[in-house]
């Protein structure tokens, strides 16, 4: 157990929410407008080809890809472990897959903070569903903090504890390629990723990461694997037997 990785990483996550919390620090404000602006202004039939881009960026099926690609990203990091296997790897998912739910559960149930995105908070606003016939999101009642930035965060924290650093980098720009196309329409202030879902991460995730907690679940999902597989064989060779 790492207690000064886990106290370092808590106190940037405290710091965070202090920065954005507390009414004397309103970077995060002219943070969040100016980013805003400066996107928004993009997004008319003046510029069609990034318009385009950016539905198709904020639509469900890139989010199916994206899921894709975090499953081909578990397989490189598998097939680059010298002692990988399907089963460990497999148990990394379901663990991981298991964090990303219950965390999202707690912070839904307990965090009784919410603001909507800059579409639904401001007026005279370009909406991109208005220029587009894709289903793409540029809008959201409740955007803080940014469950897509949590979910793929949580993916990269895994890559650095698991995998290996080019995994790991990878994994870490993943974020930003998630991230990003929601802010750049508007769908999330950028403060819901750098400091709601950020400081989540920082805060609740080295208690998973830099304990014993992590390893055991895994050692536990693959034992269970295991046992699972040993009395199926047998059934298997009693039934073939009979």
């Amino acid at each position: 157990m790492n207690f000064r990785r886990i106290l370092f990483y808590n106190l940037l996550g405290v710091a965070l929410v202090t920065t954005w919390w507390l009414p004397q620090f309103l970077v995060w404000s002219s943070v969040d407008d100016a980013i805003f602006c400066f996107f928004n202004q993009f997004i008319t039939p003046d510029y069609p080809t990034w318009t385009s881009l950016l539905a198709a960026l904020n639509t469900r099926a890139f989010d199916r890809a994206m899921f894709v690609l975090l499953v081909v990203m578990l397989y490189i990091a598998m097939k680059r472990d010298a002692q990988g296997s399907w089963l460990k790897w497999g148990a990394i998912g379901l663990v991981m897959t298991a964090t990303a739910l219950i965390l999202q559960d707690v912070i839904h149930n307990v965090m009784t903070y919410r603001h909507a995105s800059p579409t639904a908070m401001l007026d005279h606003v370009n909406l991109l569903s208005e220029l587009t016939s894709l289903p793409a999101k540029d809008t959201a009642s409740s955007s803080f903090p940014s469950d897509h930035g949590l979910m793929a965060m949580i993916f990269a924290a895994f890559m650095w504890r698991f995998a290996d650093r080019l995994v790991a980098w990878n994994a870490t720009a993943l974020v930003v390629l998630v991230c990003a196309p929601r802010i750049m329409v508007g769908a999330h202030w950028v403060s819901d990723v750098s400091v709601g879902a950020l400081s989540i991460a920082l805060i609740t995730l080295p208690w998973i990461l830099c304990t014993p907690l992590v390893s055991g679940a895994v050692n536990v999902v693959v034992r269970f694997s295991k046992g699972l597989a040993n009395r199926a064989s047998r059934r298997h060779r009693n039934a073939h037997c009979d």
